[in-house]
């Protein structure tokens, strides 16, 4: 099998603490830091990676903060290429308070790409050779709106499946050329339809419209708490998220499309690659700031869930 090809065009150092209680003004004290490499495509390979797959991380990095961001990357052992770029790597922040247990997350833009620094990044994706190709995460300030539409174009004439994993407007160009496999929450399929699921047979009917007009050969709908939905040409499958004490839900949608995908490049059944996704992001769930999931928890899960699969 070869290794699945992730694209992270805005990727970020991921800055996760703790705090007793965030209030303005005053000096808010803060433990447990961790830093870790993020961005959609990142984090999926991290997981990828984590539950035995290969993986192989594209990203453009730079500025300052840009070896620091690559650092971390080989800390986790993933293999990669970045595609240098002037602007600064941007660091993301989660800070976790205590007295309520909220999360308050700080997320910049990004750097600004070059449309150099793009057809560069487009060259190195070309160059590796891919049965799967997952493109995640937001689009980078500079990148023209159908970016990935881009990507998907270059590399499917060479049977290379793309996995999308992203919203709004990129979201949007991207299933105009039509994709493999994309993973929406709820929220981001009603705004791409422009309509709204007060049900679960209106989620099911967005879900298909995607597959009938041929944006989507299967299209896996996150659904938080209440599980996930999938639905291909020929079934709509339903499975309900494994009960876990959840302390996190930073990456969980990333672990989910990682594990999916995984098992599809496995040459799993699509509803038992979607039982794998569900249990990577419920496992996921289960551990703090922008740490992902680990592979016993996530195997525990898929079992439990397996046995529901028809």
């Amino acid at each position: 099998m070869k290794p699945i090809v992730t694209l992270t065009v805005n990727p970020a150092i991921d800055y996760a603490s703790e705090a007793e209680e965030v209030v303005p003004v005053r000096k808010i004290r803060t433990r447990g830091e961790r830093f870790d490499p993020g961005g959609g495509g990142i984090n999926v390979a991290r997981v990828v990676r984590e539950l035995g797959g290969e993986a192989h991380a594209v990203y453009m990095a730079g500025g300052v903060s840009g070896p620091v961001f690559e650092g971390l990357l080989a800390r986790t052992g993933v293999p990669g290429t970045g595609v240098p770029i002037a602007g600064d790597t941007r660091i993301s922040h989660l800070v976790r308070e205590h007295a309520t247990g909220h999360e308050f997350r700080f997320t910049p833009a990004g750097p600004t790409v070059t449309a150099a620094e793009w057809e560069a990044c487009r060259a190195a994706v070309e160059a590796i050779d891919a049965d799967y190709l997952v493109l995640s995460g937001s689009l980078a300030p500079g990148l023209p709106s159908d970016a990935y539409r881009q990507i998907a174009r270059d590399v499917k004439p060479r049977g290379t499946r793309v996995v999308v994993d992203t919203s709004g407007a990129a979201l949007h160009w991207v299933l105009e050329e039509g994709v493999h496999l994309v993973t929406p929450n709820r929220r981001e399929l009603e705004h791409l339809l422009g309509r709204r699921a007060s049900d679960a047979r209106e989620e099911e009917a967005l879900a298909a419209d995607l597959v009938e007009s041929g944006r989507a050969e299967m299209v896996a709908v996150t659904l938080g708490p209440r599980g996930a939905l999938l639905v291909t040409g020929d079934r709509c499958l339903r499975l309900p998220a494994p009960e876990v004490a959840t302390v996190s839900t930073v990456g969980a949608g990333d672990s989910f499309t990682a594990a999916m995908t995984l098992g599809l490049a496995r040459g799993w059944p699509p509803e038992r690659a979607f039982a794998y996704g569900i249990a990577a992001g419920a496992a996921t769930a289960t551990t703090p700031g922008t740490e992902l999931c680990h592979r016993a928890e996530v195997e525990r899960l898929f079992a439990e869930l397996c046995a529901r699969l028809p």
